[in-house]
């Protein structure tokens, strides 16, 4: 071959600067310029099967669509080779010598931004190809292109020239060789490369073949129609993807088109890995830009609180040569994981009103994360607010309620919705603090996990009715029949005012700091007293979280003890105190203590056990 024949050209001053950006900046993982020759080499195969159904061309017609990897230990050399449209000379010079914002400093002062951040700009044709000079000593590029003109070598070492020649003997498409670095042998071992195919290329559409052996066997059925999917294949591909041996409880398989180009395949699985003691689970969904994996087990396609979601996202408006730096920062990203965290929860709601049976087992399963993702993700609390389940006094034991089905329930001239937090449904319902919600009638939700509070607390509201704690202290209930009713609930064989005025003063100056104020209850029917919260914030199961986890410090809300002018035991401690004051005071501790114990809080259980014993000593001492 001639020297004329043979050109060097200097790479345009911008493509020097980004092959600077490109190797220093954006790529943090040496495999991913793999992926890159391999998602182009699967863009020059899409763009030949579009061309032979339009053009019908005859060059090399019967050559099979396919990328081959060739792996060459021996002599350092990786080999990439694809049958698709090929380059003509111009073309190879345009797309691997020159960018094509020739001469916009701003583009590439907004790509030099996008290695740190927003990345939208990185999808440039070619400018994934330059990180192979990340491993490469030299490369050559080898092509001829679809229409059967001449062939031609590209060659350089990404210094700052290339060369073009002509190249006899070639077939439609091109190849890459790679003459590794010394620190980056390892790319020609058939090993390297097969895991790196099947991290990132599993699911490109046309076969990858390294040393002969097709590497993507796995479909990425996620592009196909729902209709032309059985559920075996489904199910198959959720044991790939989700490292699975069972079934799915649940699949959502959508595709969007605006204002995003969304496919996604989403699957709840049937166990709760961290509840089995086996740690915080991962994010197991994956995010791919044209079945071309951009993001393994996402941190940022979907909210952290649905990570125990398995599946796939691929999104064709993502730039392939995305890094995982950029997209926590991209607002495309934050975008589709908006419209697809809004899709799931919806999808959730359907299949709770389509089958409530099925629902109730994945709310038993999963539904800490539903209530995580209240109390952390404010953008969704509405939307989960429908998906929350819990028993109610109007449902059966272990039968669960939602909180619309609470509303259609609700009492004529009720604005509330009322909870109470207990460790059991047994001992709310022998408890003080629903006695009065049952002879009204009016319905209360018992929330029987610690966290539950928090939850309601963040909601706040829901379809705008307040959700109450039963526990506070400014609690006002509606009327049961009328208001006759509850002026007679309040009256009865009750205290006298004074009596009653007299007692408070007693139970305050016997228990001191230890309680804000004591007041009568309108709210007591069978129990002699009940904690109250003031703070309306605070419930008593939010500070028995925070005694547990801050001890005796974290104790913030402050008590109201109310007591029973109608129970038998106030009336005979009103008659003790004048007589025998010490007696008294030790009785009006234990109502205290007692009364603190049903309301989930700490008492000094040594104090607690040597009144108890003096109390017993004195009423035998009486007989």
């Amino acid at each position: 071959m001639s020297s004329e024949q043979v050109e060097t050209r200097e790479f345009q001053a911008e493509t020097r600067k980004v092959l600077d950006i490109v190797i220093n900046s954006l790529y943090t993982e040496r495999d991913i310029f793999v992926r890159e020759l391999v998602s182009n080499s699967a863009d020059a195969l899409e763009k030949y099967r579009h061309i032979s159904l339009t053009e019908k061309p005859e060059f090399d017609a019967h050559v099979p669509l396919e990328i081959t990897i060739d792996c060459d230990d021996k002599k350092h050399r990786l080999t990439i080779t694809d049958t698709g449209v090929g380059m003509t000379r111009e073309e190879l010079e345009n797309n691997l010598g020159t960018i094509a914002h020739s001469g916009s400093s701003r583009f590439l002062e907004e790509l030099a931004e996008a290695a740190k951040k927003d990345v939208s700009l990185i999808g440039q044709f070619g400018v994934g190809f330059y990180s192979v000079f990340m491993v490469a000593e030299k490369v050559r590029v080898q092509t001829r292109s679809w229409d059967g003109s001449e062939g031609h070598e590209w060659e350089s070492d990404g210094a700052g020239t290339y060369t073009i020649k002509p190249c006899d003997g070639l077939h439609r498409g091109t190849k890459i060789i790679i003459e590794l670095k010394d620190d980056a042998h390892e790319y020609a071992t058939k090993f390297t490369i097969e895991r790196i195919i099947k991290q990132y290329s599993t699911f490109v559409p046309f076969p990858v073949k390294v040393e002969g052996k097709t590497v993507n066997t796995v479909q990425a059925i996620w592009t196909r129609s729902k209709s032309e999917i059985t559920d075996e294949e489904y199910t198959e591909f959720y044991k790939f993807i989700g490292n699975a041996v069972d079934e799915p409880l649940y699949r959502l398989h959508f595709s969007a088109d605006a204002p995003l180009s969304i496919n996604a395949l989403l699957y709840v699985p049937q166990e709760n890995y961290e509840t089995l003691g086996m740690g915080r689970m991962q994010p197991g969904v994956n995010l791919y830009c044209q079945r071309v994996l951009i993001d393994q087990h996402s941190e940022n396609i979907l909210p952290e609180w649905l990570r125990f979601v398995k599946g796939v996202v691929d999104s064709e408006d993502l730039p392939l040569n995305i890094s995982r730096q950029a997209l926590q920062d991209n607002a495309l990203v934050a975008r589709i994981r908006r419209v697809i965290t809004k899709r799931f929860i919806k999808f959730l709601a359907e299949q709770a009103a389509k089958d409530s049976e099925k629902y109730e087992k994945f709310w038993q399963t999963f539904g800490i994360f539903l209530k995580e993702g209240i109390t952390t993700d404010f953008e969704f609390q509405k939307e989960l607010g429908k998906l929350l389940r819990f028993e109610s006094s109007a449902t059966e034991p272990g039968e669960l309620t939602s909180l619309d089905a609470y509303i259609e329930r609700m009492k004529d001239g009720q604005d509330s919705i009322y909870y109470i937090n207990g460790p059991g449904r047994a001992a709310l319902e022998h408890g003080p603090y629903v006695e009065m919600f049952k002879k009204r009638g009016v319905e209360i939700i018992y929330t029987l996990e610690p966290i539950d509070d928090f939850v309601l607390n963040h909601l706040g509201e829901y379809e705008g009715n307040k959700l109450v704690s039963a526990d506070r202290a400014d609690l006002r209930l509606p009327a049961g029949e009328g208001e006759e009713e509850k002026k007679s609930e309040q009256q009865g064989e009750r205290l006298d005012q004074d009596t009653v005025a007299d007692l408070c003063t007693f139970f305050k100056e016997t228990l001191g700091d230890k309680i804000q104020e004591v007041k009568a209850s309108d709210r007591l029917v069978d129990s002699p007293a009940m904690i109250v919260n003031v703070d309306g914030y605070m419930t008593s199961s939010m500070e028995r979280i925070m005694q547990a986890q801050g001890g005796e410090a974290a104790m913030t809300g402050k008590k109201e003890l109310q007591i029973n002018p109608a129970s038998p035991l106030m009336k005979k401690l009103a008659a003790v105190k004048e007589k025998q004051a010490d007696f008294a005071a030790d009785i009006a501790r234990q109502i205290f203590d007692n009364a603190m114990i049903q309301a989930g809080l700490l008492v000094d259980s040594q104090e607690m056990v040597s009144r108890n014993y003096r109390i017993l000593e004195k009423l035998a001492a009486d007989e």
